[in-house]
Order: C-alpha cells, then sequence, then structure tokens
C-alpha cells in the first residue's frame, strides 16, 4: 500500500511515522507536513534514508497542492494527523485553527473522494467532548458522548469530525475516526506539559502549574496511540469513531511531582500561574469499544511510561535543546535545499 500521512513530522504523527516505516518495510509510507513551528523534521531523522519513506513538505490546505500530489502519488490511504493543537495558541488566534483543522481536512477528503481512497482516517482528540466534573470519578467519555467543546482547538477538531461524518454519509467516503486521550512519549513539542517541565527542571527554572494544578488527564504512551491507529485504520468498520485511552488519569499537579521526583529536583520549583480561559476540568477515556472490537491493549501504563518518557528526554538533550533554540526550523533546508 501506499499511505500518505500528513502532519508525520509533529509528535504523534511522528512516532507514527517511525512505526509504520519500521513495521511495514513493503508499504509506502508518504509524510506530509508543512513544517510549521511545531513540525520538526528533525523527528523523522531515524527513518529518512530508509527505501519505504518519502517526505514532501505542503499545506493540506492548499487544494491545487493536494491535487496534485494525489494524481501523482496514487495513494491508497490517507491518515490525517495534520493540525494546529495547542489550545493556548487557538486562544490567542483561532483563525488558523479554522484553516488547517477544518478547511485542510475537507481539501483531503476532496481529494480523497477524486481519486478514490480505501480508507481516510481522522485523528482527532477527547477534547471534542468538553469535560467531566472531578468529583465523578464513575463518567468517562465514550463513543456517542456529546461533542461539548471549551477552546478554538476543540471546536475546530468537532467541526472536522463531522465533516469526515458527513462525507462518508453524503458521498460515500469510507472513513474511521479516532478520539485519544492525552499522549506523552519521544518528541513531543517542548510547549506540551510534560517536555516543559522536564526541560525547565533540568535548568532549575520554575515550572508553571495553571490554576490550582487539579485538572485530571487520562495518559495514554504514544506508542500505544500509534498501535491503535493502526489498527482502526486496517480492521476499524468504516463510518466508525474510536476512543483510545488507557485508564491512567493523573492531576496536572502529580505529573509535574513525578517529574520532579525522577530528576531528584525540589517541589519548591513549582510556581502557580493564572489559569487557562475555559479550561477543562477532566479527561477521561472509556476505551471498551476498541479493546472489545479490535483487541487493543495498552502497553504502558503511566508508571512505566513516564520514566521511559524522562529518560527519552534525559538522553535526547539535543533533539530539544535545538527546538528551544530555533535551531530545528534549518534542518529541512539542510537536508533538502543542499541535495
Amino acid at each position: 500500500m501506499k499511505i500518505l500521512v500528513t502532519g508525520g513530522a509533529g509528535f504523534i504523527g511522528g512516532n507514527f511515522i517511525h512505526y509504520m516505516v519500521d513495521k511495514y518495510p513493503d508499504d509506502m509510507i508518504v509524510n506530509l507536513d508543512l513544517l510549521t513551528y511545531a513540525g520538526n523534521l528533525e523527528t523523522c531523522k531515524p527513518v529518512e534514508d530508509k527505501p519505504n519513506y518519502k517526505f514532501v513538505k505542503g499545506d493540506i490546505a492548499d487544494r491545487k497542492f493536494i491535487f496534485d500530489l494525489f494524481e501523482k502519488e496514487k495513494f491508497d490511504v490517507v491518515i490525517n494527523f495534520a493540525a494546529e493543537s495547542h489550545v493556548d495558541r487557538s486562544i490567542e488566534d483561532p483563525g488558523i485553527f479554522v484553516q488547517t483543522n477544518v478547511t485542510g481536512t475537507t481539501v483531503l477528503m476532496d481529494a480523497c473522494v477524486e481519486y478514490g481512497i480505501k480508507r481516510y482516517h481522522q485523528v482527532s482528540t477527547d477534547e471534542v467532548y468538553g469535560d467531566l466534573p472531578l468529583d465523578r470519578p464513575d463518567l468517562f467519555f465514550t463513543e456517542t458522548t456529546p461533542l461539548h467543546t471549551s477552546s478554538p482547538y476543540s471546536s475546530s477538531k468537532a467541526s472536522a469530525d463531522l465533516f469526515v461524518m458527513a462525507y462518508h454519509r453524503t458521498y460515500g467516503l469510507p472513513v474511521t475516526i479516532s478520539r485519544c486521550s492525552n499522549n506523552y512519549g519521544p518528541y513531543q513539542f517542548p510547549e506540551k506539559l510534560i517536555p516543559l517541565m522536564i526541560s525547565r527542571a533540568l535548568a532549575d527554572e520554575s515550572l508553571p502549574v495553571y490554576g490550582d494544578g487539579a485538572n485530571v488527564r487520562d495518559w495514554l504512551h504514544v506508542y500505544d496511540h500509534c498501535v491503535a491507529i493502526d489498527l482502526i485504520v486496517r480492521n476499524g468498520k468504516v463510518g466508525e469513531v474510536y476512543n483510545v485511552g488507557g485508564h491512567n488519569e493523573r492531576s496536572n499537579l502529580e505529573v509535574v511531582k513525578t517529574v520532579l521526583r525522577a530528576l531528584d529536583k525540589p517541589e519548591s520549583l513549582i510556581e502557580f500561574v493564572e489559569d487557562r480561559k475555559g479550561h477543562d476540568r477532566r479527561y477521561a477515556i472509556d476505551p471498551e469499544k476498541i479493546e472489545t472490537e479490535l483487541g487493543w491493549k495498552p502497553t504502558y501504563n503511566f508508571d512505566t511510561g513516564i520514566q521511559q518518557t524522562i529518560q527519552w528526554y534525559l538522553d535526547n538533550k539535543e533533539w530539544w535543546e535545538n527546538i528551544i533554540s530555533g535551531e530545528y526550523q534549518n534542518y529541512f533546508e539542510k537536508m533538502y535545499n543542499m541535495k
């Protein structure tokens, strides 16, 4: 098969590229990424010389470019990770989230309809469901939970999901959607909670925690997310949504303290800051559907996964130091403009 992975220079998409290129040497994996601030081509360095991998720079919202690419490459499957995903940035500039997450998704699907793609998969988020109360640990998001968004980011992702289901119903496009809980693991952009805390703690800088730090997230190691997406694309039912989560709920404050303990740093580094606007209190996924229908089970629990993740950031300081310095943005020119 020839598989288009959009957003493959991002955190989850990059890990998925590694997973697919290594697992399926007979499949051609094409990585399409615009390389905006969160796209880092250095993430794909381990696979860039593999014969079944190719990188293309481009914008999923550029209709002519996308249709030309589909005409040339004749893809069998499209897996769309490409998205603006930083909630704080969506509060500052909602428009770019609409452009990439909504318009970009519809452009991709127009091309899929035109060129007869066998499967289009939309990588979504549990944030489309809104949040759950902290005092109701018995409540979980299921695939039938109504969409109830809180931020411009989650609103743009929910809108994209609705378009995906509409394209399935209107045009017969064979689609699936996955909605995952918070991911962590290697190659995560340093603005996100866990790598931000690791990098600042190593530098003995203050660790900013929103509000009281009681906001709860269901954490899933990115490797387990990649396995789930692969299963859904190959074996999931067309027109279905699959929630992906690992029953690993932790408060933000617990996560930060775990990082500090692992790095032998004092809790006095924690600094509580003004809460984010519209900050969701709790996310929690019920993954029963993907477990029973597709046999998926996470490999990592949070205690083992966070230790592996912290060690990865200790062993790969150059990767995230290049991001903090801005050097990572020059990698494309080094790799492709000099060839």
